[in-house]
């Protein structure tokens, strides 16, 4: 079970799995783009030690749930009564209810005072692992469930969206037997900080909109603080200054040529869209500066709100659809050293 994700590798996922079986043995892997872990929770079920990086905290909390977690570790009757327990929870309005249920509309303002009132409980009485990420992600997962969006939060629908008023229940996160970890830091210092893998899985964004815009009501809910906000989408003060080389067409190729250079790894398979800043020429040129490159190329349909187009807030359509369908290419890169 996972959130509403552009980029999410739902279709490909069979794909970079068919790969990474014709690996043969890999003991060992790093997932640097993790998201919402699920090409990570793939490899971790292969029976992999998994290390889950991402720069945003909902990427975090989701590998702390899914990756470091060791099932083993958890006792499934204690987490079920702790999400009963917080599921009954009283309403309590509060910075959430306000922000992104009234000032915005991302979520109906009944759910959004169960969530306010949820998260402080998880701040005050939940501080051990992995209880602790394992609410939060349970938390974050029934949000998404009732939220009002076409996937993405750089805006939000007119009208509330049937599932919007439906009500948020807390559900048992997916809980994989095995070892793992996480980290939150740039990719590259992280491929440089674990040392050498088997298998690294590189899926970085791809064009100018980032990912803290695209899920800043989900970074707000999981780092629980209060920021300032801007616009009709209500994004994070943040947004504004913490940039990302990947959302650049000026400074993309040598963020790229950092990572590649910075990873330890005889496998690398790397995900990129055709419709990013860098070409399929460009990507297997530094690809093949660490080895022989095979490529796949799967056409899939493009998220959600590219279909139905682009609304202002009084819920007009502005603009033209353009492409419905993109390119996903896959580099299989094996290592010469």
């Amino acid at each position: 079970m996972t959130i509403k994700y552009i980029g999410s590798k739902r279709l490909l996922l069979p794909h970079i799995e068919g790969l990474v079986e014709s690996l043969g043995t890999i003991k060992s892997s790093a997932d640097l783009f993790t998201g919402t872990t699920r090409v990570a929770r793939m490899l971790k079920r292969r029976g992999q030690f998994v290390h889950a990086n991402d720069i945003l905290a909902h990427g975090e909390v989701l590998g702390r749930a899914a990756i470091a977690t060791d099932a083993r570790d958890v006792n499934p009757a204690t987490l079920e009564e702790l999400l009963k327990d917080l599921d009954a929870t009283p309403p309590e309005p509060g910075y959430f209810t306000q922000t992104f249920c009234r000032d915005a509309r991302y979520v109906h303002p009944d759910n959004g005072a169960r969530i306010d009132a949820i998260r402080a409980r998880i701040e005050s009485e939940l501080t051990d692992e992995p209880l602790r990420c394992l609410a939060l992600s349970s938390l974050l997962i029934a949000a998404d469930r009732v939220d009002s969006t076409t996937g993405v939060q750089m805006a939000y629908l007119k009208s509330w969206a049937p599932r919007a008023l439906k009500t948020l229940e807390l559900k048992m996160p997916e809980l994989i037997e095995g070892p793992g970890s996480v980290t939150r830091m740039d990719a590259a210092q992280c491929a440089r900080s674990i040392g050498p893998v088997d298998l690294a899985y590189v899926d970085p964004p791809y064009n100018q909109h980032s990912y803290l815009g695209n899920y800043h009501v989900w970074e707000t809910l999981l780092r629980g603080d209060q920021p300032e906000s801007y616009g009709v989408a209500n994004k994070r003060i943040d947004c504004k200054t913490r940039k990302s080389p990947w959302n650049s067409t000026r400074f993309i190729r040598p963020a790229f040529e950092e990572l590649v250079d910075s990873i330890d790894a005889r496998w690398m398979i790397v995900s990129f869209n055709d419709e990013g800043a860098l070409t399929t020429g460009e990507i297997t040129a530094i690809l093949e500066t660490r080895g022989s490159v095979r490529r796949v190329d799967i056409e899939h349909p493009r998220y959600v709100g590219a279909r139905i187009g682009i609304h202002n807030p009084s819920g007009e359509k502005v603009g033209t659809i353009g492409r419905t369908r993109n390119i996903e290419c896959l580099f299989l890169v094996e290592s010469r050293g």
